[in-house]
């Protein structure tokens, strides 16, 4: 597994090869101070996360996000702020990315973040998730039914998770082998599924549900 390391400060880089210890055996790292140095080192090699701090010289707030999001955006991006202002976060999450870690966030919840979003799920912390409602557009019910993730076939679920990572619906198409209008119709049932609208609310309702992609051969 390649980790794309995307922070201006060394000494965190430094300790987040330490405390990514236990996301794989095999792990290997690269390092960026800029999103700059990022976009030139990401094409050497495949990456299969990238970890981006938002508060970087030269690319302040979401800018580096979307960057590195239109360079490359098959690839699932985490990012890791010291802020976690509710209306950042889905800020974040309209731009994109995958996730959502506090820098204050224990190792522990750090691990099982990425490994929440390198199974095609998606993490938000508990402070996103409980002002969820209070969104304009963002009414999450998880008693209703009708947000069941067994409601939701395989087929919809793949789609849905990709999605939720950030993934266009013409890269969605190309990895499953689909047309783009297929990658639609899964789309429009599973927000109906999930009782929302769009993405980003998509995003929400999954986290809320703890939503992962069905297992192989599971229906």
């Amino acid at each position: 597994m390649h980790v794309l390391l995307i922070d201006d400060h060394e000494m965190f880089r430094q300790g987040m090869r330490f405390l990514l210890s236990d996301l794989n055996e095999d792990l290997e790292f690269t390092d960026a101070g800029t999103c700059e140095e990022a976009l030139s080192v990401m094409g050497a090699s495949e990456i299969d996360l990238a970890l981006l701090d938002l508060n970087m010289p030269g690319s302040k707030g979401l800018t580096a996000l979307r960057q590195i999001k239109g360079a490359y955006p098959g690839i699932p991006l985490a990012v890791l702020s010291g802020m976690d202002d509710p209306s950042l976060i889905r800020d974040a999450i309209d731009e994109g990315a995958s996730g959502f870690v506090p820098k204050a966030s224990s190792s522990e919840v750090l691990v099982a973040a990425l490994k929440l979003i390198l199974a095609g799920g998606v993490y938000l912390p508990q402070a996103a998730l409980n002002s969820a409602g209070e969104q304009p557009g963002v009414a999450l019910k998880t008693e209703h039914p009708a947000l069941r993730s067994d409601l939701l076939s395989e087929r919809q679920t793949d789609v849905l998770m990709k999605a939720i990572q950030g993934k266009p619906n013409k890269v969605i198409a190309r990895e499953m082998d689909i047309a783009e209008g297929t990658v639609k119709t899964h789309l429009s049932a599973a927000f109906k599924a999930l009782g929302v609208h769009n993405r980003t609310e998509a995003v929400f309702a999954a986290a809320k549900l703890g939503l992962k992609p069905p297992t192989p051969g599971q229906s």
